[in-house]
């Protein structure tokens, strides 16, 4: 928790955007796992963490847009909760370590709001997305469980949106330190990888560091020898000769900043030549979109600019054929790399997308494209020093999508289909690091680079 000053001045300018009505931040409850004192471990909405600080379950804050008024609801523990939790604070004084200085009784929400709603006020309230807040919604404001998304406050979330993406100096510092432990996570399991092992022995140890260092991971484990799954949650093959395994794993430290990275590592500890040759190109769409990075510049644009080196690559090596800009403009990298060049990350690693992808990751002058990868694009934003943004291009060789797209004569004017079966084996390959945009360009968050390059991979890989 930061000094109760950062939140008094976020909660002052977030009035200054929502002028009138009532402002509702729901924290969020426990959520029971397989029996109903068996719960998963609690996690704090990010929303609420930003503009009140406290981690606990139930509580509930309201902001009067007009008279300035605060009020944090929730229940002072009895007996038996110190019976198993030990004396916790009163909510009094938590309210009064960020800057609040009234408290009521969660059960006292429902008549605020209720008093609200028959005055004819607007209650702001933000999409939910667990399915406690829904039903508590639901039950004291009348709204359809199905109708509670469209409901919700553009003013609100629009708002809210401003404030977190532009990073605060405190922000970054906790950020630096996520991505620190991101980083002995990817070299942990460089210097552990052998063949024989299964992933899952991978995942742990990984997880393991995280644990220590954190208080969870920032997403489910991406690790998998079968790199053209974008998202491959499944842990149980075992490592085999001149295959490429895909880590893509982040960290959730105790302010719940996080960090998010992504290496391509060969399984054996050495690069093919043919591996090379695609891991370099991917290397420099990495690089380049890092360089490209500018205040004023949109993260679209750097998008495309990195899907030519995409294509100008695979161009060199006779995957793809034609003119570069032509080829970029009817998508061809899309068949390659069917995701975004990246997101915004913060307190969510893809940060704020519960409250809609569009309003976080595109200006009002933006439109979302339909084309296959850039449609995937969570982050188009003209960049602004203070934006926290990730960085991961990728190849992907999926040979389902590479024969719906060769059945169809799909770009086939583009495209060398032929040369491209004897990769049907090659899996994929992407590489992310996390950038803070400066007045000056791009910057990696963390003290060092995790390796990136062929020679720092292998030099770390399989040494002591």
């Amino acid at each position: 928790m930061f000094e109760k000053e950062i939140y008094i001045s976020r909660r002052k300018r977030l009035l200054e955007s929502v002028k009138e009505g009532v402002i509702l931040l729901l924290g969020n409850s426990e959520a029971s796992c397989n029996y109903p004192d068996n719960q998963y471990q609690f996690r704090q909405d990010s929303s609420f963490l930003y503009f009140f600080g406290l981690d606990k379950p139930d509580l509930a804050a309201v902001i009067d847009a007009d008279t300035g008024r605060e009020v944090i609801f929730g229940n002072d523990v009895d007996i038996d909760d110190i019976i198993w939790m030990g004396p916790q604070p009163l909510v009094a004084d938590q309210a009064a370590e960020v800057g609040v200085r009234e408290t009521a009784p969660l059960a006292k929400l429902a008549d605020c709001l209720k008093e609200a709603k028959a005055k004819g006020r607007t209650i702001h309230f933000l999409p939910p997305y667990r399915n406690h807040n829904k039903m508590l919604l639901h039950r004291m404001l009348g709204i359809p469980l199905d109708g509670l998304k469209e409901a919700a406050s553009v003013a609100l979330i629009k708002a809210v949106v401003a404030l977190r993406l532009v990073k605060e100096p405190c922000e970054i510092v906790e950020i630096d330190e996520a991505c620190n432990l991101g980083y002995t996570m990817h070299v942990t399991a460089m210097k552990m990888m052998r063949l024989g092992m299964v992933e899952q022995e991978i995942v742990g140890v990984m997880e393991g560091v995280c644990h220590s260092g954190g208080v969870m991971t920032s997403f489910p484990t991406i690790l998998s020898q079968h790199g053209e799954t974008l998202h491959n949650h499944c842990h149980d093959a075992v490592l085999t000769e001149g295959r490429l395994c895909v880590i893509d794993a982040g960290v959730e430290i105790a302010s719940h900043y996080c960090s998010d990275n992504t290496r391509t590592l060969p399984t054996g500890g050495k690069f093919t030549q043919k591996q090379k040759d695609i891991y370099n190109i991917v290397l420099a769409a990495n690089d380049y979109a890092r360089e490209a990075s500018f205040p004023g510049v949109t993260y679209r644009e750097v998008h495309l600019g990195a899907s030519k080196i995409i294509v100008q690559g695979l161009k060199n090596l006779g995957l793809v054929r034609g003119d570069v800009d032509e080829m970029v403009a009817a998508g061809v990298q899309g068949l390659f790399m069917p995701h975004g060049l990246g997101h915004n990350m913060g307190l969510d690693v893809h940060d704020m997308e519960d409250l809609g992808e569009n309003y976080v990751g595109y200006d009002p002058d933006q439109t979302r494209a339909k084309q296959l990868g850039l449609g995937s694009l969570r982050m188009a934003r003209k960049l602004v020093p203070g934006h926290v943004i990730t960085d991961e291009p990728g190849i992907y060789f999926i040979p389902a999508l590479i024969e719906k797209w060769k059945s169809e004569g799909h770009n086939a004017q583009f495209v060398n289909f032929d040369k491209l079966e004897s990769y049907y084996d090659f899996g994929g390959i992407r590489l992310e690091d996390d950038l803070l945009i400066t007045a000056q360009g791009a910057r990696i968050l963390g003290v060092k680079r995790i390796p990136i390059t062929v020679e720092e991979i292998e030099n770390t890989m399989y040494t002591d």
